[in-house]
């Protein structure tokens, strides 16, 4: 379960731990000051739950304006789903409409390898480059691939899986 607090910006107010949407707005609309007057504007902060999802919290800008479309995402979009989300608009640096939001909405290619190497082998392996003989694989400089595939192709590490993406 993903858990956040929201620290007002009003520093006479004490902030809350929420766990929903729903529990947001109506923990907001009861927020108060020491002096009785309506809290309005909240910092809000990931505080537990999955690694992914803090990244994705992270990459989405949350803030009470889109608190109701994150918690969707999270309770809907499987780990692949994230993982294209925080690249396409962490790292990539894409825009994003909170309400219509789609994964599906961004060009990203994403390969499970831990460095550019491994994703030569892989590639060499599928017949990305064509059938080779067997008594040819032994001569095929994977570094010299992995150096043409950083020109496309970027690594990072979401959630502590280490991943190799393309963006179009």
């Amino acid at each position: 379960m993903t858990q956040l607090h929201t620290q007002p910006y009003d520093l006479a107010a004490s902030g809350f731990y929420f766990t929903s949407a729903e529990e947001f707005r109506t923990k907001a609309a009861k927020a108060l000051n020491d002096y009785g007057e309506p809290v309005e504007e909240f910092e809000i902060q990931f505080i537990d739950g999955d690694h992914i999802d803090c990244d994705l919290a992270k990459a989405w800008g949350i803030n009470q304006a889109n608190i109701g479309p994150y918690f969707k995402a999270v309770g809907t979009w499987d780990t692949h789903d994230k993982q294209v989300f925080i690249i396409a608009v962490g790292e990539v640096g894409y825009n994003f409409d909170p309400e219509t939001v789609a994964p599906s909405d961004f060009d990203i290619d994403i390969y499970q390898a831990r460095n550019m190497k491994d994703l030569a082998e892989e590639f060499v392996a599928e017949g990305l480059f064509g059938d080779i003989p067997d008594h040819l694989i032994h001569y095929i400089d994977y570094e010299a691939i992995a150096r043409d595939l950083a020109m496309d192709y970027t690594e990072a590490e979401i959630a502590g899986d280490y991943l190799i993406y393309r963006a179009a």
